[in-house]
């Protein structure tokens, strides 16, 4: 087939493109630049050059044509932007599902030729075909599994899409790297925010949305325990960074954004949630049977049996059969059974 295949750098995408080189098919490399490098220019380094240093290796390499596309100023507004804004209004974004959503299975679709019959990356996903539909799957990898960042996906983009190191571990990508002697074989996996980087979130966002004192409140006591630097530096849930005197650790629990008010607790038990509301359900395919779900409120292993009920059109409630300590608006519940990812909704 002739398939496009987008590589960042990392070992990941530079595995998949020397999987699929090596199947025989017929490959050109894509590297999409994003980084905001004039934005963040006075935070730090954007990798992006060392990023594509790698990328041009790799493709030397495997002798495979690479094309890089300018999608800096879309980024800005579907990811970017919606980042800020989510936060600015107290909720917690999730960059990397608009990104997977908006860019890399999105615009990227519009800037490349139609006979390309696959997109393919190194996510750890993978994707079947059943009654004429395409289903999102998770991987073996439950660590690794990045479907939930896939979720948004709709049916034309998860058709076209190929994830080519899907049915693998982690080590065995590391392994195989190794034995193929790829230039990154060794190169460490980014962590953090897509559009960040190694810049720190939160230099980040003071430059957008400054610093305003208010203060940290026992949510239990309602006793003053300190004051911060914005709301908008703090999600549900969060331990680390309140930086109070009083002996901890304090959670987040929530927040008065017209009043500046951190709400936080030693006794975050108390106030963990096994009920949420969402809106903008969204299937990837057809709609599942709403009983016998799962959901995951995060990346990661982590899954809980949920119940959903519909409130009325367009609002659902989610019971969990755990509480969770990081329920936060903002974030999406992304539901499945033992196969599939089936779709996602906001939780607000």
């Amino acid at each position: 087939m002739k398939i496009a295949v987008l590589v960042s750098g990392g070992v990941d995408s530079s595995t998949a493109l020397a999987l699929l080189k090596k199947q025989g098919h017929d490959v050109t490399a894509f590297y999409l630049k994003i980084w905001l490098e004039d934005e963040l220019s006075f935070l730090g380094n954007c990798p992006w050059a060392e990023d594509l240093d790698y990328v041009e290796k790799v493709c030397k390499q495997f002798d495979v044509p690479l094309k890089i596309i300018n999608l800096q100023k879309e980024y800005w507004k579907n990811v970017v932007s919606y980042a800020l804004k989510e936060v600015k209004q107290g909720r917690t974004p999730n960059p990397d599902m608009m990104c997977n959503l908006n860019i890399k299975f999105g615009d990227f679709f519009k800037n490349i030729d139609k006979s390309f019959e696959k997109v393919a990356t190194g996510h750890y996903a993978n994707i079947t075909v059943k009654n004429k539909k395409t289903y999102l799957k998770k991987v073996k990898d439950k660590i690794k599994d990045q479907t939930y960042f896939l979720a948004h996906l709709n049916q034309k983009q998860v058709s076209r899409a190929m994830f080519p190191i899907g049915n693998m571990l982690k080590e065995d990508v590391r392994k195989l790297a190794k034995k193929l002697n790829l230039p990154n074989k060794n190169r460490k996996d980014s962590q953090g925010i897509c559009f960040l980087g190694k810049i720190n979130y939160n230099d980040f966002i003071k430059q957008h949305l400054g610093e305003k004192e208010g203060n940290f409140v026992d949510i239990d006591t309602k006793q003053v325990l300190g004051k911060h630097k914005g709301y908008w530096f703090y999600t549900s849930g969060q331990r680390k960074g309140t930086r109070l005197n009083q002996p901890g650790p304090w959670y987040v629990v929530s927040k008065d954004i017209k009043k500046n008010i951190v709400y936080v607790s030693r006794n975050y038990d108390e106030h963990k949630k096994n009920v949420f509301k969402v809106n903008k359900l969204h299937w990837i395919a057809d709609k599942p049977k709403l009983s016998n779900l799962n959901v995951k409120l995060r990346h990661g292993p982590k899954m809980y049996k949920c119940k959903i009920k519909v409130i009325r059109k367009d609002l659902w409630e989610v019971k969990i059969n755990k509480c969770d300590q990081g329920i936060a608006p903002g974030q999406f519940a992304v539901f499945y059974d033992n196969k599939y990812c089936y779709g996602c909704g906001e939780i607000i």
